[in-house]
């Protein structure tokens, strides 16, 4: 009898342990990654800008009288930085690329000139005479822009853009006092040319980075370039006159927000991958 039982552990044992190798659990398999879709914002925005404003005169000429009768440069013309407002209203149209149109005003700028002469082209000065001419000139303008948003890096999103339009220049009149270089006391009195204004073409080169905010309020930081035409300056008057300035080089220095209206664009929905289901052994 105990010969029978021992025989019959073993076989149970062997029995068991070729159950346990015939038993087989599949491990389970990760769901496949399907990145999420990248979803374009487009729509209309507003917005508004400050900038100061490095001014750059290229020049100014002026018909001189008396016995010359002929156009002659400003031996010497300066205009102070300023700085200049805007707002403008533009569309996104994809993710990559946005339109506006802008107006901008530039606050008042003072001019420094003046011309070197002698003789009956300079009134009352008998030798070499220098005059002094102040004026000041202010200047709005409207352009239509186009950007490229090179792309998104966290937070920022930097840019490229273009634009072209007009530019309306105003100038005060401009006070001319001839003096005699030898003598400065010696002076004519201060004649007044009528300031002049006229329309300008413009264009404008830009760079910048926006700067999220929240889903529809950016802070925009950049650099613009403007380059406005040449055009009237003041009248005659006194034998004297009129004068043309030869245009200006504008560098700013910008800060500014834009908002954007229709909601804030959302991430696609994708639900959670369903989790493996765990499936029962398998025997073999």
């Amino acid at each position: 009898m105990k010969r029978l039982l021992t025989s019959a552990s073993l076989m149970l044992a062997m029995a068991g342990a070729a159950s346990a190798a015939d038993l087989y659990t599949p491990e389970p398999q990760p769901a496949p990654y399907e990145p999420a879709p990248v979803v374009e914002t487009s729509g209309w925005y507003i917005r508004g800008d400050a900038s100061y404003d490095v001014m750059n005169l290229r020049g100014a000429k002026f018909y001189q009288g008396g016995s010359s009768r002929r156009m002659v440069d400003f031996h010497e013309s300066d205009i102070d930085n300023t700085g200049n407002i805007g707002v403008g209203v533009g569309y996104q149209v994809n993710d990559h690329f946005r339109v506006d149109t802008t107006f901008d005003y530039l606050f008042s700028a003072d001019f420094r000139g003046s011309t070197t002469g002698g003789g009956s082209d300079f009134g009352a000065c008998t030798d070499t005479c220098k005059s002094r001419d102040v004026s000041a000139m202010t200047a709005y303008s409207l352009m239509a822009n186009a950007y490229v948003d090179i792309g998104h890096y966290g937070m920022l999103t930097p840019y490229v853009g273009a634009g072209l339009g007009g530019t309306y220049v105003k100038w005060d009149d401009l006070k001319n006092t001839a003096c005699s270089a030898t003598n400065p006391e010696l002076c004519d009195d201060t004649v007044s040319h009528k300031g002049k204004g006229s329309w300008r073409m413009t264009y404008g080169l830009m760079l910048g980075t926006a700067i999220d905010i929240n889903c529809n309020l950016k802070a925009d930081v950049g650099y613009r370039y403007r380059r406005v035409d040449d055009g009237d300056m003041f009248g005659y008057k006194s034998n004297g006159g009129p004068g043309k300035d030869k245009g200006f080089d504008i560098h700013e220095a910008r800060a500014g927000v834009r908002y954007a209206f229709g909601g804030c664009a959302e991430q696609a929905y994708l639900p959670p991958a369903d989790m493996p289901q765990q499936e029962q052994p398998v025997f073999k």
